[in-house]
Protein backbone atom coordinates (compact mmCIF):
# COMPACT_ATOMS: atom_id res chain seq x y z
CA UNK A 1 0.00 0.00 0.00
CA UNK A 2 1.35 3.45 -1.07
CA UNK A 3 2.28 5.66 1.77
CA UNK A 4 0.31 8.39 2.71
CA UNK A 5 1.33 9.18 5.91
CA UNK A 6 1.85 12.96 7.56
CA UNK A 7 5.31 11.04 8.87
CA UNK A 8 6.27 9.44 5.68
CA UNK A 9 9.37 11.25 5.68
CA UNK A 10 10.14 10.41 9.13
CA UNK A 11 12.52 7.55 10.51
CA UNK A 12 12.10 6.02 13.77
CA UNK A 13 14.13 3.62 15.79
CA UNK A 14 12.21 1.56 18.71
CA UNK A 15 13.88 0.42 21.29
CA UNK A 16 12.79 -1.38 24.40
CA UNK A 17 9.68 -3.85 24.49
CA UNK A 18 5.84 -5.00 25.54
CA UNK A 19 3.87 -1.73 25.35
CA UNK A 20 4.80 1.55 25.95
CA UNK A 21 7.42 2.19 24.05
CA UNK A 22 5.85 -0.60 20.88
CA UNK A 23 2.72 1.31 21.08
CA UNK A 24 3.87 4.56 20.36
CA UNK A 25 6.05 2.65 17.31
CA UNK A 26 2.95 1.58 16.53
CA UNK A 27 1.25 5.37 16.44
CA UNK A 28 4.08 6.59 14.15
CA UNK A 29 3.81 4.17 12.22
CA UNK A 30 0.24 4.56 11.23
CA UNK A 31 0.95 7.54 10.12
CA UNK A 32 3.38 6.68 7.89
CA UNK A 33 6.74 6.79 9.82
CA UNK A 34 9.25 3.76 8.87
CA UNK A 35 9.86 2.25 12.26
CA UNK A 36 12.71 0.36 12.62
CA UNK A 37 12.08 -2.03 15.52
CA UNK A 38 15.10 -3.35 17.30
CA UNK A 39 14.63 -6.64 18.92
CA UNK A 40 17.38 -9.01 20.92
CA UNK A 41 18.36 -12.29 19.22
CA UNK A 42 16.38 -15.45 19.42
CA UNK A 43 13.71 -14.72 21.48
CA UNK A 44 12.85 -10.91 20.16
CA UNK A 45 10.01 -8.89 22.00
CA UNK A 46 8.04 -10.72 24.54
CA UNK A 47 4.51 -9.18 22.74
CA UNK A 48 5.07 -12.28 20.10
CA UNK A 49 3.75 -14.81 22.47
CA UNK A 50 1.49 -12.24 24.40
CA UNK A 51 -2.15 -11.69 24.23
CA UNK A 52 -5.33 -13.90 25.08
CA UNK A 53 -6.61 -17.26 23.20
CA UNK A 54 -5.00 -19.61 22.06
CA UNK A 55 -3.09 -18.13 19.37
CA UNK A 56 -1.19 -14.63 20.29
CA UNK A 57 -1.67 -12.38 17.86
CA UNK A 58 -1.18 -8.86 19.89
CA UNK A 59 1.77 -8.83 17.88
CA UNK A 60 0.00 -8.26 14.55
CA UNK A 61 -1.35 -4.98 15.68
CA UNK A 62 1.61 -3.13 17.82
CA UNK A 63 3.80 -4.45 15.12
CA UNK A 64 1.93 -3.84 11.90
CA UNK A 65 4.05 -1.24 9.71
CA UNK A 66 7.28 -1.89 11.31
CA UNK A 67 10.57 -3.82 10.07
CA UNK A 68 12.59 -5.61 12.44
CA UNK A 69 16.20 -6.04 12.77
CA UNK A 70 17.99 -7.84 15.86
CA UNK A 71 21.13 -6.70 18.25
CA UNK A 72 22.20 -7.89 21.06
CA UNK A 73 22.12 -4.48 23.47
CA UNK A 74 24.17 -6.16 26.21
CA UNK A 75 27.24 -6.58 24.19
CA UNK A 76 29.42 -3.60 23.16
CA UNK A 77 29.01 -4.83 19.19
CA UNK A 78 25.28 -4.91 19.15
CA UNK A 79 25.45 -1.22 21.15
CA UNK A 80 27.81 0.34 18.46
CA UNK A 81 25.86 -1.58 15.94
CA UNK A 82 22.21 0.27 17.12
CA UNK A 83 24.22 3.66 17.85
CA UNK A 84 25.04 3.72 14.08
CA UNK A 85 21.28 3.43 13.32
CA UNK A 86 20.02 6.19 15.60
CA UNK A 87 22.68 8.23 14.04
CA UNK A 88 20.39 8.01 10.31
CA UNK A 89 16.88 8.47 12.75
CA UNK A 90 14.95 10.87 13.29
CA UNK A 91 13.31 9.59 16.38
CA UNK A 92 14.37 7.69 18.76
CA UNK A 93 11.72 5.22 20.80
CA UNK A 94 12.95 3.58 24.46
CA UNK A 95 11.39 2.19 27.20
CA UNK A 96 14.20 0.57 29.52
CA UNK A 97 14.55 1.27 33.44
CA UNK A 98 16.47 5.10 33.81
CA UNK A 99 20.23 4.81 33.25
CA UNK A 100 20.02 1.64 31.02
CA UNK A 101 20.85 3.87 27.88
CA UNK A 102 23.13 5.37 29.80
CA UNK A 103 25.08 1.89 30.72
CA UNK A 104 25.02 0.93 26.70
CA UNK A 105 26.73 4.26 25.77
CA UNK A 106 23.47 4.94 24.59
CA UNK A 107 22.17 8.26 26.53
CA UNK A 108 21.08 11.75 25.13
CA UNK A 109 24.16 13.61 25.73
CA UNK A 110 26.14 10.92 22.97
CA UNK A 111 23.31 10.78 20.68
CA UNK A 112 22.32 14.12 20.44
CA UNK A 113 25.89 15.08 19.72
CA UNK A 114 26.36 12.68 16.74
CA UNK A 115 22.88 13.26 15.54
CA UNK A 116 21.81 17.08 16.61
CA UNK A 117 18.45 16.53 14.88
CA UNK A 118 17.51 13.70 16.78
CA UNK A 119 14.22 13.55 19.44
CA UNK A 120 14.42 10.86 21.96
CA UNK A 121 11.02 9.84 23.65
CA UNK A 122 12.08 7.74 26.82
CA UNK A 123 9.45 6.08 28.60
CA UNK A 124 9.61 4.87 31.98
CA UNK A 125 7.63 4.24 35.70
CA UNK A 126 8.39 7.65 37.21
CA UNK A 127 10.63 9.39 34.60
CA UNK A 128 14.11 10.38 34.31
CA UNK A 129 14.62 12.11 37.27
CA UNK A 130 13.54 12.40 41.06
CA UNK A 131 13.53 10.27 43.58
CA UNK A 132 11.67 7.42 42.04
CA UNK A 133 13.44 7.43 38.51
CA UNK A 134 15.57 4.38 39.44
CA UNK A 135 13.00 2.09 40.09
CA UNK A 136 11.35 -0.53 37.72
CA UNK A 137 7.81 0.29 36.87
CA UNK A 138 4.71 -0.96 34.74
CA UNK A 139 1.69 0.33 33.13
CA UNK A 140 -0.11 -1.32 36.28
CA UNK A 141 1.92 0.75 38.88
CA UNK A 142 1.18 3.50 37.09
CA UNK A 143 -1.99 3.15 37.39
CA UNK A 144 -1.92 2.63 40.76
CA UNK A 145 0.12 5.95 41.78
CA UNK A 146 -1.42 8.21 38.96
CA UNK A 147 -4.86 7.70 41.01
CA UNK A 148 -6.38 5.44 38.66
CA UNK A 149 -6.73 2.00 40.47
CA UNK A 150 -8.17 3.98 43.48
CA UNK A 151 -11.70 5.18 42.20
CA UNK A 152 -12.24 1.71 40.15
CA UNK A 153 -14.10 -1.11 40.83
CA UNK A 154 -17.15 -1.35 43.36
CA UNK A 155 -16.90 0.75 46.82
CA UNK A 156 -16.98 -2.38 49.03
CA UNK A 157 -14.12 -4.18 47.28
CA UNK A 158 -10.22 -3.90 46.57
CA UNK A 159 -9.56 -1.84 43.51
CA UNK A 160 -9.83 -3.16 40.33
CA UNK A 161 -8.46 -2.81 36.80
CA UNK A 162 -9.37 -1.87 33.30
CA UNK A 163 -9.37 -4.87 30.87
CA UNK A 164 -6.18 -3.40 28.89
CA UNK A 165 -2.86 -1.89 30.06
CA UNK A 166 -4.25 1.56 29.98
CA UNK A 167 -1.44 2.70 31.77
CA UNK A 168 1.18 1.77 29.15
CA UNK A 169 -1.06 2.85 26.28
CA UNK A 170 -1.59 6.03 28.29
CA UNK A 171 2.02 6.89 28.48
CA UNK A 172 2.97 6.07 24.60
CA UNK A 173 0.11 8.31 23.43
CA UNK A 174 1.54 11.21 25.30
CA UNK A 175 5.18 10.06 24.33
CA UNK A 176 3.56 10.50 21.04
CA UNK A 177 2.53 13.87 21.74
CA UNK A 178 5.51 15.04 22.63
CA UNK A 179 7.36 13.61 19.45
CA UNK A 180 5.07 15.39 17.18
CA UNK A 181 5.35 18.76 19.42
CA UNK A 182 9.39 18.25 19.19
CA UNK A 183 9.11 17.63 15.27
CA UNK A 184 7.12 20.92 15.02
CA UNK A 185 9.56 22.64 16.94
CA UNK A 186 12.97 21.00 15.11
CA UNK A 187 11.32 22.92 11.77
CA UNK A 188 12.12 25.56 13.40
CA UNK A 189 15.59 25.12 14.92
CA UNK A 190 16.64 22.12 13.30
CA UNK A 191 17.38 20.34 17.19
CA UNK A 192 16.13 17.45 18.73
CA UNK A 193 15.27 17.52 22.18
CA UNK A 194 14.77 14.64 25.21
CA UNK A 195 10.81 13.47 25.45
CA UNK A 196 10.55 12.37 29.21
CA UNK A 197 6.89 9.94 29.53
CA UNK A 198 6.21 8.72 33.14
CA UNK A 199 3.94 6.17 33.27
CA UNK A 200 2.02 7.63 36.51
CA UNK A 201 1.98 11.28 35.00
CA UNK A 202 0.71 9.93 32.05
CA UNK A 203 -2.19 8.62 33.94
CA UNK A 204 -2.60 11.71 36.28
CA UNK A 205 -3.11 13.84 33.34
CA UNK A 206 -6.68 12.18 32.48
CA UNK A 207 -7.48 12.54 36.56
CA UNK A 208 -10.07 15.55 35.87
CA UNK A 209 -10.60 17.57 39.12
CA UNK A 210 -8.95 14.58 41.68
CA UNK A 211 -6.28 16.57 42.92
CA UNK A 212 -8.27 20.34 42.55
CA UNK A 213 -11.15 18.65 44.43
CA UNK A 214 -8.99 17.50 47.68
CA UNK A 215 -6.93 20.88 47.53
CA UNK A 216 -9.55 23.44 47.59
CA UNK A 217 -12.44 20.96 49.68
CA UNK A 218 -10.46 18.16 51.01
CA UNK A 219 -12.75 15.97 48.71
CA UNK A 220 -11.51 12.16 47.84
CA UNK A 221 -12.69 10.45 45.40
CA UNK A 222 -13.92 6.89 46.17
CA UNK A 223 -14.44 3.92 44.28
CA UNK A 224 -18.27 4.41 42.91
CA UNK A 225 -18.79 0.62 40.79
CA UNK A 226 -20.73 1.73 37.24
CA UNK A 227 -21.55 5.19 38.17
CA UNK A 228 -19.66 8.63 37.98
CA UNK A 229 -21.17 10.14 41.01
CA UNK A 230 -23.43 13.18 40.37
CA UNK A 231 -23.40 12.40 36.99
CA UNK A 232 -26.90 11.15 36.27
CA UNK A 233 -28.20 9.38 34.25
CA UNK A 234 -25.19 7.66 32.76
CA UNK A 235 -25.07 4.06 33.14
CA UNK A 236 -25.48 0.75 31.79
CA UNK A 237 -28.95 -0.55 32.04
CA UNK A 238 -30.54 -4.03 31.97
CA UNK A 239 -32.32 -5.14 29.13
CA UNK A 240 -34.28 -8.68 28.57
CA UNK A 241 -31.78 -9.70 26.17
CA UNK A 242 -28.47 -7.85 27.01
CA UNK A 243 -27.03 -4.41 28.38
CA UNK A 244 -27.65 -0.68 27.20
CA UNK A 245 -25.40 2.13 27.82
CA UNK A 246 -27.67 5.66 28.11
CA UNK A 247 -25.98 8.82 28.95
CA UNK A 248 -29.17 11.66 29.67
CA UNK A 249 -27.17 13.85 32.13
CA UNK A 250 -28.33 17.19 30.80
CA UNK A 251 -31.73 18.68 31.78
CA UNK A 252 -33.37 18.32 28.42
CA UNK A 253 -31.87 14.80 27.41
CA UNK A 254 -33.36 13.83 30.58
CA UNK A 255 -37.01 15.19 30.04
CA UNK A 256 -37.28 13.80 26.63
CA UNK A 257 -35.40 10.26 28.68
CA UNK A 258 -38.56 10.53 31.20
CA UNK A 259 -41.01 11.43 28.10
CA UNK A 260 -39.73 8.02 26.36
CA UNK A 261 -40.42 6.09 29.47
CA UNK A 262 -44.19 7.25 29.62
CA UNK A 263 -43.56 9.53 32.71
CA UNK A 264 -42.68 12.62 31.10
CA UNK A 265 -44.10 13.83 34.75
CA UNK A 266 -40.25 12.93 36.06
CA UNK A 267 -38.68 15.39 34.07
CA UNK A 268 -39.56 17.97 36.18
CA UNK A 269 -40.04 16.05 39.33
CA UNK A 270 -37.52 18.57 41.63
CA UNK A 271 -35.75 15.15 42.77
CA UNK A 272 -34.88 15.00 39.01
CA UNK A 273 -35.11 18.00 37.03
CA UNK A 274 -31.77 19.61 37.64
CA UNK A 275 -27.88 18.22 37.35
CA UNK A 276 -28.13 18.50 40.90
CA UNK A 277 -30.96 16.58 41.96
CA UNK A 278 -30.31 13.93 39.70
CA UNK A 279 -26.74 13.98 40.96
CA UNK A 280 -28.29 13.26 44.94
CA UNK A 281 -30.87 11.06 43.65
CA UNK A 282 -28.76 9.00 41.05
CA UNK A 283 -29.56 5.16 42.92
CA UNK A 284 -33.06 5.72 42.91
CA UNK A 285 -33.13 7.06 39.69
CA UNK A 286 -30.93 4.57 37.83
CA UNK A 287 -33.43 1.67 39.64
CA UNK A 288 -36.07 3.83 37.67
CA UNK A 289 -35.04 3.60 34.49
CA UNK A 290 -33.54 -0.10 35.14
CA UNK A 291 -37.31 -1.13 35.62
CA UNK A 292 -38.26 0.81 32.58
CA UNK A 293 -35.64 -1.23 30.55
CA UNK A 294 -36.11 -4.64 31.99
CA UNK A 295 -39.44 -4.89 30.10
CA UNK A 296 -37.66 -4.43 27.00
CA UNK A 297 -35.09 -5.85 24.31
CA UNK A 298 -32.09 -3.95 23.16
CA UNK A 299 -33.54 -3.62 19.97
CA UNK A 300 -36.60 -1.75 21.14
CA UNK A 301 -34.58 0.83 23.91
CA UNK A 302 -31.82 1.57 20.93
CA UNK A 303 -35.02 2.69 18.53
CA UNK A 304 -36.54 4.31 21.35
CA UNK A 305 -33.01 6.07 21.54
CA UNK A 306 -32.02 6.88 18.49
CA UNK A 307 -35.76 8.16 18.05
CA UNK A 308 -35.27 10.71 20.70
CA UNK A 309 -32.01 11.64 19.64
CA UNK A 310 -30.90 10.46 23.23
CA UNK A 311 -27.06 9.98 23.83
CA UNK A 312 -26.63 5.72 24.22
CA UNK A 313 -25.58 2.48 22.85
CA UNK A 314 -24.79 -0.72 22.83
CA UNK A 315 -22.39 -2.29 25.03
CA UNK A 316 -20.51 -4.25 22.39
CA UNK A 317 -17.82 -7.06 21.91
CA UNK A 318 -15.51 -7.91 18.87
CA UNK A 319 -17.96 -9.44 17.17
CA UNK A 320 -20.38 -6.86 17.54
CA UNK A 321 -17.93 -4.48 16.31
CA UNK A 322 -16.86 -6.48 13.29
CA UNK A 323 -20.53 -6.90 12.51
CA UNK A 324 -21.52 -3.40 12.75
CA UNK A 325 -22.28 -1.66 9.54
CA UNK A 326 -21.03 1.49 11.18
CA UNK A 327 -17.70 0.23 11.71
CA UNK A 328 -17.69 -1.05 8.35
CA UNK A 329 -19.00 2.33 6.35
CA UNK A 330 -15.98 4.14 8.37
CA UNK A 331 -13.43 1.36 8.17
CA UNK A 332 -12.91 1.47 11.83
CA UNK A 333 -11.51 -2.54 11.69
CA UNK A 334 -9.85 -3.71 8.38
CA UNK A 335 -8.35 -6.96 7.47
CA UNK A 336 -5.04 -7.62 7.11
CA UNK A 337 -3.22 -10.46 5.62
CA UNK A 338 -0.55 -11.37 7.91
CA UNK A 339 2.38 -13.57 7.73
CA UNK A 340 1.75 -15.85 10.98
CA UNK A 341 -2.02 -15.70 10.88
CA UNK A 342 -2.86 -15.53 7.53
CA UNK A 343 -5.86 -12.85 7.12
CA UNK A 344 -6.83 -10.75 10.46
CA UNK A 345 -9.56 -8.15 11.63
CA UNK A 346 -7.74 -5.56 13.99
CA UNK A 347 -8.62 -1.65 14.86
CA UNK A 348 -7.78 0.22 11.98
CA UNK A 349 -5.61 3.53 12.26
CA UNK A 350 -7.27 6.67 14.08
CA UNK A 351 -7.75 9.75 13.59
CA UNK A 352 -8.33 9.86 10.40
CA UNK A 353 -6.44 13.21 8.29
CA UNK A 354 -8.91 13.98 5.31
CA UNK A 355 -5.21 15.19 3.74
CA UNK A 356 -2.79 12.28 4.53
CA UNK A 357 -4.52 9.87 6.16
CA UNK A 358 -2.64 7.00 8.31
CA UNK A 359 -2.81 3.65 7.34
CA UNK A 360 -1.94 0.09 7.69
CA UNK A 361 0.79 -0.95 4.88
CA UNK A 362 2.49 -3.92 6.10
CA UNK A 363 2.33 -6.62 8.58
CA UNK A 364 4.25 -7.49 11.68
CA UNK A 365 7.68 -8.73 10.57
CA UNK A 366 7.00 -12.99 11.47
CA UNK A 367 10.81 -13.34 11.97
CA UNK A 368 12.87 -11.56 14.62
CA UNK A 369 15.83 -9.82 12.63
CA UNK A 370 13.75 -9.90 9.49
CA UNK A 371 14.84 -7.01 7.54
CA UNK A 372 18.91 -7.15 8.98
CA UNK A 373 19.93 -7.50 5.30
CA UNK A 374 17.76 -4.85 4.04
CA UNK A 375 18.06 -2.17 6.85
CA UNK A 376 22.05 -3.21 7.99
CA UNK A 377 23.13 -3.74 3.98
CA UNK A 378 21.47 -0.67 2.73
CA UNK A 379 20.68 1.47 5.59
CA UNK A 380 24.60 1.45 6.69
CA UNK A 381 26.15 -0.05 4.20
CA UNK A 382 27.79 -3.49 6.07
CA UNK A 383 28.68 -5.73 3.59
CA UNK A 384 26.84 -9.72 3.39
CA UNK A 385 29.52 -11.04 4.75
CA UNK A 386 29.88 -8.93 7.97
CA UNK A 387 26.16 -9.65 8.49
CA UNK A 388 26.58 -13.10 8.80
CA UNK A 389 29.47 -12.76 10.86
CA UNK A 390 27.42 -10.84 13.17
CA UNK A 391 25.24 -13.39 13.24
CA UNK A 392 27.34 -16.01 14.51
CA UNK A 393 28.81 -14.35 17.23
CA UNK A 394 25.45 -13.35 17.78
CA UNK A 395 25.56 -9.66 18.22
CA UNK A 396 22.23 -9.92 15.79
Amino acid sequence: MANTGALADIRVVELGQLLAGPFCGQLLGDMGADVIKVEPPGSGDPMRIWGQGEEKVQWEVIARNKRSVSANLRVLEGQQLVRKLIAKADILIENFKPGTMEKWGLGPDTLLAENPGLIIARMSGYGQTGPYSNRAGFGGIGEAMGGWRYIVGEPDRPPSRMGISIGDTLTATYGCMGVLAALHVREKTGKGQVVDAALYESVLQVMEGLVPEYDHGGFVRERSGSILPGIAPSNVYICKDGEYMIGANKDSLWQRLAKTMGRPELGTDPRYATHIARGQNQVELDELINAWTKTKTVDEVDALMIAASIPAGRVYRAPDMIADPHFQAREAVVEVETERHGKLKMQNAFPKLSATPSSIRSPAPSVVGQHNIEIYGELLGISANEIDTMKAAGII
